[in-house]
Order: structure tokens, then sequence, then C-alpha cells
């Protein structure tokens, strides 16, 4: 097979001599299909509900179930993806991703489909982990930005498309079908990974026990940290606080292990801390349209669930258009510089929210998303081929990890902000307004850090 020639990686030191196109677009499926997870069986909640029997904060951790061991895993993953060959990852990895959809489909309850999306989560995890690390080995460094941009425009046209098509389905035919959708798109894609996604070499050994420590201890805070916002949300602040001191104790002990120096180390780096922490602060900002969108349509200005949701198109579909000219320009201008001006598109947008009214309308709201959306594409591919670069050739999987990781975390901390700040404003137009001002001000901590990281993408790749 030529294949094997072809597509096999030069060391990690030396940069490809030239580009190759058709592993991106593969990763760019590939991530699609991790992504489309929560988008497809967020619209099967209320199938779920009434097939299986259970109630709706039940069903809720449906989503939770995938969502958790996806961030927390996403370091020991990507820790594990700079050891092993990335071909051998990818091929392991996206067809559990159809297994356990299959297993999903036919849960005859609950707690085997929550299993099956536990299992479903730690094959995303390490799917996601393989993304990097293949984009740094079939990608000239002065094409990242356009790499990334690329699937940063696939990923929300699939999951916008797969949600809507998702809700047909399970209104015709139920929510088992659903979870069965994308099997066919998988089963190209591993079709295509094993032909394109190049092999570095090494096999797919077992993750040693500094690893599987890394899991146990930095997952679990992950996981007790995700499930204390989770209570926030539900107004249960006792239990909330037990969570966070939980998470707080053992991220401390994490700290400590030896296994975790390397990550440390990376987060001591201005060029790769200060962004990832700018990753944390500005994913906050899923809390508008998590939390605060839906109570300000229902609650002030009276209307339905598909006026929020057709509100959302307009920073979707911002989201898809400008992503390709982000990663072009990621290509010629500093990451931190177009970042920068990225986030303070995002934080007019948001801003622009304090001026709707009780007789704002659907474009009322959708050219303000629209405004965010362009913000967010100007934002996450240069500041996610920043770390790239500087990311050291052995590491790079291991700095996609810490870059996920915070990410969630920062798109879990915002509807529970948002639902905090909403409640202490007394709900309402006020409460919208002092949860969107609270989101500025987390928009605003994130672009100081974005700034203060120093010398932007160009500056890092000609070192």
């Amino acid at each position: 097979m030529t294949h094997a020639t072809r597509d096999s990686t030069p060391p990690a030191e030396t940069a490809p001599a030239e580009t190759r196109w058709t592993p991106v677009a593969v990763m760019a499926l590939a991530m699609l299909m991790v992504t489309l997870e929560l988008s497809l069986s967020s619209v099967t909640l209320p199938a779920i509900g009434a097939d299986l029997g259970v109630g709706t904060s039940a069903t809720q951790w449906v989503l939770l179930a995938y969502a958790l061991p996806t961030a927390a895993l996403a370091i020991p993953a990507g820790r594990w993806t700079d050891r092993v060959d990335l071909r051998a990852v990818f091929l392991f990895s996206v067809p559990a991703i159809g297994l356990t959809s299959v297993l999903a489909a036919a849960a005859p309850n609950l707690p085997v489909l929550l299993a099956a999306r536990v299992l479903q989560g730690v094959a995303g995890a390490l799917a996601v982990a393989v993304y990097l690390p293949v984009v740094a080995a079939v990608v000239r460094p002065e094409q990242r930005g356009r790499a990334m941009g690329y699937i940063a425009t696939i990923m929300p046209i699939g999951s916008m498309g797969g949600s809507s098509l998702g809700g047909i389905v399970a209104d015709a035919y139920g929510w088992r079908p659903v979870m069965l959708m994308k099997v066919p798109v998988l089963i190209l894609v591993i079709w295509l990974g094993a032909r394109h996604i190049p092999s570095t070499g090494g096999g797919l050994s077992r993750p040693d026990r500094s690893l599987v420590g890394d899991g146990l201890v930095l997952g679990g805070s992950v996981t007790a940290l995700l499930v204390a916002f989770d209570r926030v949300e539900a107004e249960r602040p006792v239990v909330a606080a037990l969570f966070a001191v939980a998470a707080a104790a053992l991220a401390l002990w994490w700290t400590r292990l030896r296994s975790a120096r390397p990550v440390i180390g990376l987060l001591r780096r201005r060029a790769i801390g200060l962004p990832v922490l700018s990753l944390l602060l500005t994913g906050t900002f899923v809390g508008l349209s998590y939390f605060l969108l839906p109570f300000y349509v229902a609650d002030v200005l009276h209307g339905s669930a598909a006026m929020t949701g057709l509100a959302m198109v307009f920073f979707i579909g911002a989201v898809a258009v400008v992503s390709p000219l982000s990663g072009q320009l990621t290509d010629r201008l500093p990451g931190r510089i177009l970042g920068a001006a990225g986030l303070l598109l995002v934080i007019g947008g948001l801003l622009s929210m304090l001026t709707l009214g009780p007789g704002s309308g659907l474009f009322d709201i959708g050219w303000r998303l629209a405004v965010i959306g362009v913000g967010q594409a100007l934002f996450g591919t240069p500041v996610n081929a920043s770390i790239l670069a500087a990311a050291p050739p052995d590491l790079v999987g291991t700095s996609g990890g810490v870059g996920n990781t915070f990410r969630t975390l920062g798109f879990t901390v915002g509807p529970a902000a948002a639902a905090l700040a909403y409640g202490l404003g007394g709900g309402g137009a006020d409460g919208f307004r002092v949860g969107v001002a609270t989101l500025t001000l987390l928009q605003v901590a994130g672009l100081v850090a974005l700034l203060a990281s120093g010398k932007g993408s160009r500056e890092t790749r000609a070192t």
C-alpha cells in the first residue's frame, strides 16, 4: 500500500515539506462527529424521558454523562497522544464512537444509556486529542491558521444541520434512530482516516501508571467542578460548595504529582498559559445563549423557544462565514492582535444586548448575535494557532488537551455565572442586564489576559 509511505510523518522537530489537506478534512469530519454528540442528544431529551419513564432532571445527565469524561480526560488523553501513534489512536477512538452510539441506541433503561454515554465521552476525548498533533504533522506552520479555520467552518454548519435533522427524525421515529444517524458518516471517516491520517510510529501502547493517575485525579477534579456548577444552576448551593471543595482538593493533589510537571511547565509559559486563561474566561460567553436569552425571550418578550433557536442561526451563520477568513488572517497577523480584535467585537455585541427592550424582535437579537459570532470566529482560530505554535514539539497533544479542558470549563462556568447574576438582579429585564454585564466583564478579563500573553503567533512561529 502506498499511502503508508505518503502519509508517514517527519520527525516532530521538522515541519512537513508540504501541506496535506486531506487529513485536515478527515479531522474536520471527526471533530464534527464529536460535537454532534451533544447537539443531537439535546433534541432527544424529551423523547428519552417519555420512553424510559424518567423526569427532566434525570435526562439532563444524558448530556452530562458525555460532557464530563470529554472534559476530564482531555489533558491525560493529550499526554497519551504525544507518546503513541496518531493513526492508531484515531482508528481506536472513532470506531469506539460508533460502537458506543449503537450501544446507546439499544439501551433498555437510563443506567445503560448513561454508561454508553460515558464511554462515548471517553472515545470523544481521545478523538479530540488527535486534532492538534495531526494539524502539526501535516500542515506547514504558515498555513495552520487556514487549516483550523476550515475545521471551525465545518463544525458549526454540520452541527446546525445535524440538530435540525435530528429533531425531525426524533419527532418521526423516536430518539433511538437519532443516536445512529452519524454511523454512516463515521464509517466513511474511519476509511479515510486509515488512508490519510499520518502514522507517527510506536503503535498503541497501554497508558502507564502516571497517565492513569492523571486521569483519575485530574479527571475527578474537573468532574467535581463541573458538577458543582451544575448544582449551582439547580439552586443547590450547599451541594455545589461541597463539590467545589472536592475539586480544589483534587486539583491541589494533582499539582503535587510528578506527572503534572510537564503540564504545569506549559501553563507557566507566557505564550501558552495566558491564552489558555483567555479561552477559559471568554468561553463564558455561552451563558448568553444557554441561559440569559431563553429566559429573556420567554419572560420579557413573551416569545417562544423557536424564536431563540432562530436567533442562534445568526450566530452560527456568522461563525461559519467568517471562520475561513479568520484562518487566512491568522497566517498573516499576530495571533493576539487578531484575537483581541475579535474579543472587542464580542464585547461590543454583548454591550449592545443591554439596549434590547420589550418591543425587540428576532432581527434585533439576531444581528447582535451575529456580531458576537464574527468576534468569536476572529478570536478562536488565532488563539488556538498561537498555542500550537508555542507548544514544544513533544507536547503538542498535551497543549491541545490543556486548551480543551479550560475551554470546556469556560463553557460550564458561563451558564452558572449567568444564572447567578440573573437571580441576583431579580430576574426579568434587570436580571438579564446584570447577567450580560457579568459576562462582559469576564470577556474584558479574557482580553487583558490575551494582550498580556506577549508575542503573537507570527513571532512565535519564527522562533
